[in-house]
């Protein structure tokens, strides 16, 4: 046996008493622990910059936006979410612009009283509202989808107010004698 022969099967010898995983783990630089935590890493960091780079009104159409397709999908649903109404949204929408009750109150033209009380359910607001809500909010905001707001929750009240049809059979002198 030549001189290289015999220094490559005492190498063979040394490395016969490791298994292949730890020959392989001494030459190749291990990864991450877990992949997913690093991507999500990754992510988040990539998220971070991104996040710092975006101007305020950047910032001021992306929640505008969520808040339409929030609305909108509500609008869509078939189920009615009783916390998710015009006041709810109209809140929203004050404070995605970063103002107090008062002072969109002024801009808008109404009580802030009156603005309270559409915020908090106790009153229905009238047609001229809406309308200046789709100007304040430069037609981003139609007319026609806060009106769909007040309305899917007047649809959920018919359906459902059993007290209101308790109190109305008193009302009804005669009614039919079929059903179809």
């Amino acid at each position: 046996m030549n001189n290289k022969s015999m220094k490559s099967q005492k190498k063979t010898d040394k490395l016969s008493k490791y298994k292949p995983e730890d020959l392989a783990s001494s030459i190749v630089f291990p990864g991450p622990e877990n992949e997913n935590e690093s991507r999500l890493e990754l992510v988040s960091q990539y998220r971070k910059e991104w996040e710092s780079k975006r101007t305020p009104k950047d910032r001021l159409i992306s929640q505008l936006l969520q808040l339409k397709f929030q609305i909108e999908e509500v609008i869509r649903s078939d189920k009615y979410d009783k916390e998710k109404h015009f006041g709810y949204f109209l809140k929203e929408y004050i404070s995605c612009l970063e103002k107090k009750n008062k002072e969109f109150a002024e801009e808008v033209d109404v009580d802030p009283t009156e603005l309270s009380l559409f915020i908090n359910r106790r009153r229905d607001p009238p047609e001229k509202f809406i309308i200046r809500l789709e100007i304040h909010s430069n037609k981003n905001f139609p007319a026609i989808m806060w009106y769909k707001l007040i309305e899917k929750e007047k649809e959920y009240k018919l359906m459902y107010n059993n007290d209101i049809r308790a109190s109305e059979y008193g009302h009804v002198k005669g009614k039919l004698r079929i059903s179809i």
